[in-house]
């Protein structure tokens, strides 16, 4: 897979030595530019726009995020907990499958329910009709998978076939929107402004015939929209025509696009061999830190690399899993052990992911501002947290 993003903007100058390793870094300027850019999509489409938590949920900076967007997009109950908590404007939730002790819970936090098969909308009535009673106000949402694949890689794409995310639109009754005020379709993965117009071109005939019942239709997110080179002119265009055609409220989620270029992930090279070639290992973890380098799989770039040259050092972590392997580099200071390095673009998926396998620490937190030069700490963490994890 290969990932367009990785401007180092302001990392350039920034010392690794400032933080501990490993270290996530966020810079609030680069999330303040990101966040400028899709509020001004907002204003000029007339939309409404979510930050996606799946991809970001730095709580710290939610208020800030709260100065631009008009709420957040959760994946269930402790995601929508921490929305309830910390950040401001709606809260919509989407969970593939839904517990019934959940239920009441998210309905209490939540503006819009969305689920993912009108047989569980059905299967739920009850409890839904019995937060109601308790003065809970949200509405239903229902997810549909277009059936119109625009994925790069079939792990990430929702209409893969057999997937199991959203009901088949080809499927869709009017039956299925009794009580829906809303449809979802989430299909797009780092991606431009095309494929979006392509699925709802495929999707458009299905929904027509329910316009005049819907209030409002989420596009999900996978939007690029941050990205320099993103078709905003014409995404705004579209946006604004969809509005006018269905008279729905229209939403975009973005996640990625929030925290798009805006961190870094700090390493050091623990000890380097040779095998045939380098090898490095280091105390950041590609299954631990970065499991997006190993799932996709995707070579995330590094800070300073070296264009050129036939010093490629192979870098791994510290677990004992034989495939915890980042990619190969070339080092803009070399490679020993002590060397400091980064990685870009880091902020999103990677920070959302970690975890302590193998007894891997996770990477400490840090919040810097390009602009002021302030440096935080805003987390770190000890042997504890990974021994509260187990039993």
């Amino acid at each position: 897979m290969e990932t367009r993003a990785g401007d180092p903007g302001a990392f350039a100058r920034f010392d690794l030595n400032r933080v501990d390793s490993p270290a996530f870094v966020v810079d609030a300027a680069a999330l303040r530019r990101n966040l400028a850019v899709l509020a001004d999509v907002r204003d000029r489409s007339g939309i409404r726009l979510l930050a996606a938590m799946k991809a970001f949920s730095m709580w710290r900076v939610a208020p800030l995020i709260g100065q631009y967007l008009d709420g957040v997009c959760t994946s269930g109950l402790w995601e929508a907990r921490l929305a309830d908590e910390h950040y401001s404007g709606e809260i919509a939730t989407y969970c593939a499958g839904y517990k019934a002790e959940d239920l009441p819970e998210i309905c209490r936090v939540s503006d819009h329910v969305i689920f993912n098969s009108p047989g569980q909308i059905a299967r739920f009535g009850d409890v839904l009709a019995a937060a109601r009673v308790r003065g809970e106000r949200f509405d239903v949402g229902l997810r549909i998978n277009p059936l119109h694949a625009t994925g790069e890689v079939p792990r990430y794409d929702p209409c893969a076939p057999h997937s199991r995310l959203g009901f088949p639109i080809d499927q869709l009754a009017p039956g299925h929107l009794e009580g829906v005020s809303g449809i979802h379709f989430h299909t797009l993965c780092e991606q431009d402004f095309e494929p979006l117009q392509r699925t709802w071109d495929a999707l458009r005939p299905h929904l027509q015939p329910y316009f005049e019942r819907l209030e409002w239709l989420n596009f999900g997110g996978g939007h690029h929209i941050t990205r320099a080179d993103y078709q905003r002119d014409e995404l705004v265009a579209f946006l604004q025509s969809v509005r006018a055609e269905t008279g729905c409220e229209i939403y975009l989620e973005p996640g990625e696009a929030v925290a798009l270029d805006a961190g870094i992930l700090v390493g050091t090279v623990l000890d380097v061999q040779d095998n045939g070639m380098p090898v490095a290992i280091t105390d950041i973890s590609a299954t631990c830190h970065m499991p997006d380098v190993i799932e996709a799989p995707y070579r995330p770039a590094m800070l300073g690399e070296r264009e050129d040259g036939d010093d490629a050092v192979r870098l791994g972590g510290p677990s004992c899993l034989a495939g915890d392997v980042i990619g190969d580099y070339r080092m803009p200071d070399g490679c020993h052990p002590g060397t400091r390095f980064a990685f870009l673009d880091q902020a999103h998926y990677s920070m959302v992911k970690t975890t302590t396998f193998n007894g891997v620490p996770l990477p400490s937190i840090w919040l810097w501002d390009s602009e002021t030069d302030a440096l935080e700490r805003v987390r770190s963490f000890a042997y504890e947290d990974f021994r509260d994890r187990l039993s």
